[in-house]
């Protein structure tokens, strides 16, 4: 698992599957908090929790601790959007 930080909106919301570049594979969103909606960089960022489909049980479970996942930045323009939403995401 690791903290995804996305500069710009690719359209997505949680549940989504993307590609990154510079990661292996398909990685599953979990949750995503939207930054600098209002104040902040010129451009809003998305902060998500990223994984193979596999550690959703450890995300759903808290088990993984946050400040300690490693982070990978992209630009939204470098994200590959696969599944815009995940079929269970509520919204």
């Amino acid at each position: 698992m690791k903290r995804l930080i996305i500069h710009g909106d690719p359209g997505i919301r949680k549940g989504a599957v993307v590609e990154v570049d510079g990661l292996d594979g398909e990685q599953v969103l979990f949750g995503i908090s939207r930054n600098g909606e209002w104040h902040g960089p010129d451009r809003v960022q998305l902060w998500c929790t990223a994984g193979d489909a596999s550690e959703r049980e450890d995300y759903d479970r808290r088990n993984y601790v946050p400040q300690f996942l490693d982070v990978v930045t992209a630009d939204a323009e470098d994200v590959t959007v696969k599944q815009a939403r995940g079929a269970h995401s509520g919204v």
